[in-house]
């Protein structure tokens, strides 16, 4: 039996069926079409995603034969997609198109090859993800899933609902900075015969740097008057187009414009790095931009040297951040030395307070307490 007002039944093959009107241009006449799904909830959302869509393409008559948009020539989702990549080839960084593209490929491209674009839809996209994809994979692959989908309602002007982002457990997960005492036994092996990369540690732990900025570094971006460090270009490593095995050093702008940036050089930086001054154009990588796995294996050396547990690089900018927050600095100024765009990524995912300044909060919270009971004892 259908829905009241709502064109939904229930078949005897127990699917449910959902019903709506359209014009169909070569036919001149009203028609009604079909949506099916394995439950009431999944028609009723596809059949809500349909007459946005219709109700959209007839709002102006220029649009749609434009567009030629008619019921009999449903939009594909996958032919939308190749229109979108050549947008953000011709608009975009080259990495991120690279980066798109290869998402693209290799969990989009075959999953949803001639879907419909009103059947993109939560439960459908759930329904053809692998189960096997990691976290931070299915979020980039719901990131460029909606952006296509954007895409798409700006170019046929309508209405699509984004799609839900998957449950995140990042911040569930507790992100490791240096101790005072790590920092200690870390510090102390760089001083011991410092040569550039040891310099580059130290560096990036006084300054919060990416990995891809330090390898990017150049001569030119060093004011030694102003003892100023300039942030303008970034490096990575990506897949060449074309190929998914096959990689290519890339020099390119930082990751955001807010990643432009300056960060003051304290006297201690600014005098080792006139020690290992050179006449090549990059400080780390002489003729080209050091290789960002040149350096990350140098830092696993150095950790071992110093008998800390192995960890990737990053934690190096995790824990200058939280080094800052101890010292009283600002969450708007920290956040502008690290190239965030907004404040909250900084608070989110850079702020950690450590054990001994809760301690110390604690027992000044106390100690207060205490000075008001012997008053009023």
């Amino acid at each position: 039996m259908a829905r009241h007002g709502e064109n939904i039944r229930k078949r005897k093959d127990g699917r449910w069926e959902g019903r709506y009107r359209v014009y169909n241009v070569q036919k001149e006449k009203q028609v009604y079409c079909s949506v099916y799904g394995k439950t009431y909830d999944e028609v009723r959302e596809k059949l809500t995603t349909k007459k946005n869509l219709l109700k959209n393409q007839f709002k102006s008559n220029e649009r749609m034969y434009e567009y030629k948009t008619f019921i009999s020539e449903e939009i594909v989702f996958t032919e939308i997609a190749q229109h979108w990549l050549k947008q953000v080839k011709e608009k975009r960084k080259h990495s991120t198109y690279i980066k798109y593209n290869l998402i693209y490929q290799k969990h989009i491209e075959e999953s949803f090859k001639n879907i419909p674009l009103s059947q993109m839809i939560d439960s459908l996209v759930k329904e053809k993800l692998s189960d096997s994809l990691s976290e931070s994979v299915r979020k980039s692959v719901y990131c460029v899933l909606n952006q296509i989908l954007k895409y798409a309602s700006i170019q046929y002007a309508i209405t699509i609902v984004p799609l839900k982002k998957p449950n995140s457990e990042i911040n569930n997960k507790p992100i490791k900075v240096l101790c005072k005492r790590e920092q200690k036994q870390l510090i102390t092996i760089l001083y011991q015969k410092m040569d550039l990369f040891k310099m580059a540690v130290l560096l990036v732990l006084f300054t919060g740097l990416r990995l891809g900025e330090l390898c990017a570094l150049k001569w030119t971006d060093i004011d030694f008057e102003n003892k100023v460090l300039t942030v303008n270009r970034t490096v990575q490593r990506l897949y060449s187009e074309g190929y998914q095995t096959k990689t290519i050093l890339i020099e390119t702008t930082p990751k955001s414009a807010h990643s432009r940036r300056e960060i003051p050089l304290s006297d201690l930086l600014l005098e080792l790095l006139i020690k290992f001054h050179h006449e090549k154009k990059y400080i780390f990588g002489g003729d080209k931009p050091m290789e960002p796995r040149t350096m990350q294996h140098h830092f696993k050396k150095i950790l071992k040297e110093s008998g800390l547990t192995d960890t990737n690089f990053h934690i190096l900018r995790h824990t200058f951040s939280t080094n800052c927050i101890e010292d009283g600095m600002d969450v708007k100024s920290l956040s502008e030395m690290l190239g965030h765009s907004d404040v909250q990524i900084t608070l989110n995912y850079y702020v950690h307070p450590s054990m001994d300044i809760k301690r110390k909060y604690i027992n000044s919270l106390s100690t207060f307490y205490g000075q008001i009971y012997g008053q009023a004892g």
